[in-house]
C-alpha cells in the first residue's frame, strides 16, 4: 500500500490566517489568543485523521522506548497538537524581542562563541524536534554571522517572511529547495567559505527521490533518514554541529529556551571507498542524539506523520499534468 510523502500533505494555513494570527497576537496577547483559537485548534485535530494518528503512533513508540507499556490516548495527542500550536506563539515572542537573553540556557556556549570568532563558517543539523525558528531569532543577541536556514515548504517560507516584517534585523537568510542538488551545494560552499552559518534539518526525507535514505535505529525502531543533508555537510568542508531549541521549565527560571550545540566534527569525511559505511555512522550517530532528545521532549516533536514509513511505497510530488 502506498501512503502520502510528507511533502505531499496539505499545508493546513494560508497567509492571510498567518496575518491575522500575528495582528490578534499583538492586540489580544498569549492568553487571549489561546482562547479565541481553541476551537480552531479543535477543528484541526478532529479533522486531520492522519496527523492525529501519526501523532498516537509516534507518542506510543515514546512510551515503549522509555519503558513505559502504555499506548498513547487521544488527551495526549491533543497535548501534542497544542503544543505545536504553541511553538507558532513561542517565534513571534522571539521575533518581538520578547525573550531575554536570561530566558535562554545554552549547552555548551564555549563552543558558539569560539564559532563566532572564527572566519569560518559552520553546518547545523537540526530537526522537527523544539523549536529552531527561535534560535535563528535569537541570534540578534549576538555578534551574530549570517545564518542560512534551508527549508522545504511553501508555508515555512510565507510564516517567515511574514515574522521578518516584525523585526528586519534578524540576520536570516531562507532558500526554499525541493532538493540538494550541485547548485545549492555552490551556492551554500560560497556562504561557508564568507564566515555564515547553513542549518539544515536532518529528519526529512527528499521531497523528489525515493530510496535516498540510510535507515537507523531511532526510538527502537528503523526509520528512514535522508542521506542528502550528511553529504552536504561533508561537501562543505567546515565543522558540523548538532542543533536543538527545546522549551523547558523550572522551580527557578520557570518557562525557559534550551539551545544545545554538539560538535560533531571539524570535517564531516565520507571516503569514497567507505562511503556508504561512513553515512551510516553518521546518520546513526544523528539519529541517536535526536532519539535521546525526543525521549525527553516528546511534545515538542512535530513531524505530524509516519516517521518509520517505507521510503519506496510513499507518493512524492509529482510534475504538473501527472
Amino acid at each position: 500500500m502506498t501512503v502520502k510523502h510528507w511533502s505531499k500533505m496539505q499545508e493546513r494555513g494560508n497567509q492571510f490566517g498567518m496575518q491575522t494570527l500575528l495582528f490578534a497576537y499583538r492586540v489580544l496577547g498569549r492568553k487571549g489568543l489561546w482562547i479565541v483559537l481553541f476551537p480552531v485548534l479543535l477543528y484541526f485535530f478532529l479533522s486531520g485523521k492522519t496527523a492525529r494518528l501519526a501523532s498516537l503512533q509516534f507518542l506510543t513508540q515514546v512510551n515503549h522506548y522509555n519503558g513505559v507499556d502504555k499506548q498513547a490516548t487521544w488527551r495526549d495527542s491533543f497535548r501534542h497538537f497544542r503544543s505545536f500550536a504553541d511553538s507558532a506563539f513561542d517565534k513571534i515572542d522571539a521575533w518581538l524581542n520578547r525573550i531575554k537573553q536570561s530566558d535562554i540556557v545554552y549547552t555548551n556556549e564555549a563552543l558558539y562563541k569560539q564559532l563566532d570568532e572564527q572566519s569560518q563558517g559552520a553546518v547545523f543539523i537540526g530537526s522537527h524536534l523544539g523549536n529552531l525558528e527561535v534560535c535563528r531569532a535569537l541570534s540578534q543577541h549576538r555578534r551574530s554571522k549570517a545564518i542560512n536556514v534551508l527549508v522545504f515548504t511553501h508555508h515555512a517560507v510565507e510564516f517567515n517572511k511574514i515574522l521578518q516584517r516584525i523585526n528586519p534585523a534578524v540576520s536570516v537568510n531562507l532558500i526554499q529547495v525541493t532538493d540538494l542538488g550541485p547548485d545549492i551545494a555552490i551556492l551554500l560552499k560560497e556562504k561557508v567559505e564568507q564566515g555564515e552559518i547553513v542549518v539544515i534539518v536532518g529528519d526529512r526525507t527528499s521531497s523528489s527521490s525515493a530510496g535516498r535514505v540510510v535507515e537507523c535505529d531511532f526510538l527502537a525502531k528503523p526509520a528512514p533518514f535522508s542521506q542528502g543533508p550528511f553529504i552536504l555537510a561533508a561537501l562543505l568542508d567546515c565543522p558540523v554541529f548538532f542543533l536543538f531549541c527545546l522549551k523547558d521549565r523550572s522551580e527557578q527560571k520557570g518557562v525557559f529556551y534550551r539551545v544545545v550545540f554538539e560538535k560533531y566534527a571539524d570535517k564531516l569525511v565520507l571516503p569514497r571507498k567507505t562511503r556508504q559505511q561512513a553515512l551510516q555512522t553518521v546518520i546513526a550517530d544523528y539519529a541517536s542524539r535526536l532519539a535521546h532528545y525526543t525521549a525527553l521532549y516528546p511534545y515538542q516533536w512535530f513531524n505530524f506523520y509516519d516517521f518509520w514509513q517505507n521510503d519506496h511505497t510513499v507518493i512524492r510530488d509529482q510534475k504538473k499534468g501527472k
